[in-house]
């Protein structure tokens, strides 16, 4: 198959990747944006915490501290990691805004012939997407646990994300995800050694709100973050007919860049048009980030923010899927704590027990 074409329908069992093991070497990869050669010091900590903390061995490639590396460079790099059998995983150092422009470079037989576990989020919906459809079933990836934002938390790793990050990366089998009692997003500069120096502050969590039937849905995930679905969309790349998504649980997230809720609402109404909300029977919605070192709001903006944005979200499934059960403020995606989410993977949504698991 020719890097440029798209695979057929999804019909067979998605392919869960063996997972590594400590002591074994992991690929360091930044297929969206090159940043740790401009921001190194979250970038130099995540290294050293996957060696001392999970006890593998990253090993970095040509374009991982290279910023505006061609989009066929990164799609080399992700070739030789995949290729190689001494790489047991693939991690991005944080994501971007033209990972897109890698798909069309990327082999997806070799990809298929040599699946691993990737592990990336934002911009890298891209790539989960395209993992998802490669292959008779899809490989399965793992949406979270960036180098830079995640392992590289500063002044400690969250035990939430540590907790989930660990049994992503090493084991096989069902995790519970647990709502966070307090999260935080107001951050420091990068570029300041002082960041690094104390954790971030938390506020209070409410946990999740759960709306819709009390009901239990189990399948396969897909979703990622809602802006990088959209431009792939309108791209038509990586996006299935409307059939293919029929019973799997549908995640989402959006960025730092805090779409604003009509966009949000215009994203879903899209979609929903396109026949495909109503073919989720599940929805987790990640908790907003509602502040950025460019948007710096106040907390009474910020709850402001984020209660629009549920309303834009309940706006648009009351109009496309009035039946699905929605899970809102989940701490997957631009949030700290962030839990790991299967891409292509099983999660079960008790709306009974208001408990949710994901199978790793």
């Amino acid at each position: 198959m020719r890097p440029e074409q798209s695979p057929a329908a999804r019909t067979g069992t998605p392919l869960r990747p063996p997972k590594p093991v400590p002591g074994d070497r992991v690929a360091v990869v930044s297929p969206a944006s090159g940043l740790p050669g401009v921001l190194p010091l979250p970038h130099e900590l995540g290294l050293r915490r996957l060696r001392e903390d999970f006890g593998l061995v990253p090993v970095e490639y040509p374009t991982t501290r290279r910023m505006n590396s061609a989009p066929r460079e990164r799609a080399a790099d992700l070739h030789a990691a995949f290729a190689d059998p001494e790489i047991k995983a693939v991690i991005s150092s944080i994501g971007g805004d033209d990972q897109i422009t890698v798909l069309p470079h990327l082999d997806r037989d070799l990809m298929a012939e040599h699946p691993k576990p990737f592990f990336g989020y934002s911009d890298c919906t891209n790539l989960l997407a395209f993992l998802d459809r490669t292959g008779p079933g899809g490989i399965v990836g793992y949406h979270g646990g960036t180098v830079m934002a995640e392992l590289g938390r500063p002044g400690a790793l969250h035990p939430l994300t540590a907790a989930s990050v660990r049994a992503a990366l090493f084991t096989s089998g069902p995790f519970e995800l647990t709502p966070a009692t307090a999260f935080s997003e107001v951050g420091g500069d990068w570029a300041d050694p002082r960041t690094f120096d104390a954790e971030p502050e938390s506020v209070p969590a409410e946990g999740w709100t759960w709306h819709g039937p009390e009901r239990v849905v189990t399948g396969r995930s897909w979703g990622g973050e809602l802006e990088i679905l959209s431009w792939l969309l309108m791209a038509d790349r990586e996006i299935g007919t409307p059939e293919e998504y029929e019973g799997r649980v549908l995640f989402l997230e959006t960025s730092e860049e805090l779409p604003p809720a009509e966009a949000v609402f215009r994203i879903l109404r899209n979609m929903g048009e396109r026949g495909l909300l109503r073919r989720f029977p599940a929805l987790l919605m990640g908790r907003a980030r509602a502040w950025s070192l460019d948007r710096r709001q106040e907390p009474a903006a910020r709850t402001a923010y984020r209660t629009a944005q549920r309303a834009a979200v309940l706006r648009a499934f009351e109009q496309y899927a009035p039946d699905t059960l929605i899970v809102f403020d989940v701490d997957l995606g631009h949030t700290d704590p962030q839990q790991v989410i299967p891409y292509g993977g099983e999660i079960r949504v008790d709306g009974v027990q208001r408990r949710v698991t994901v199978t790793y």
